[in-house]
């Protein structure tokens, strides 16, 4: 037997807070990935890093761009339609495929250690899942 009608969870002050909610996974990859970009120019600079990456310094200055792009486009699509919510969240998937793959893979826990110095991969994972909500819900989160 099925259920057609669900639990009412109706409630002014939950309506209120579940409106707004979104900002809390928005706030996660802007904050994150803005961060982030910019740290690769302003921190020891986009050759250093794309150095001890072992990236093309081209490569390296797309990741930065798309970090930076990334937590603006999830910010700016709040305010006018879920593909540009989409293509922000899209642009982390990459990015942090290759930070899982490259740098963090074979540890999940986010803890440094002798064999993973950047620690392991549940942050990374973690952001993932949030981008691929956000991927897949855009403006209906």
């Amino acid at each position: 037997m099925l259920m057609t009608t669900g639990i009412s969870t109706a409630n002014t002050e939950l309506q209120t807070v579940e409106r707004h909610a979104h900002w809390l996974l928005r706030a996660v990859i802007f904050s994150v990935f803005t961060y982030m970009g910019v740290d690769k120019f302003l921190g020891a600079g986009i050759g250093p890093w794309a150095e001890m990456m072992g990236l093309p310094l081209v490569i390296a200055l797309l990741v930065a761009l798309a970090e930076i792009s990334a937590g603006i486009l999830v910010v700016v699509g709040a305010f006018t339609n879920g593909w540009v919510t989409r293509l922000g969240a899209l642009a982390t998937v990459p990015v942090l495929l290759g930070a899982i793959f490259m740098a963090h893979w074979g540890q999940w826990h986010f803890l440094p250690t002798a064999t993973h110095p950047m620690g392991g991969m549940m942050f990374q994972v973690s952001l993932l899942f949030v981008a691929l909500y956000l991927l897949a819900k855009g403006n209906d989160a």
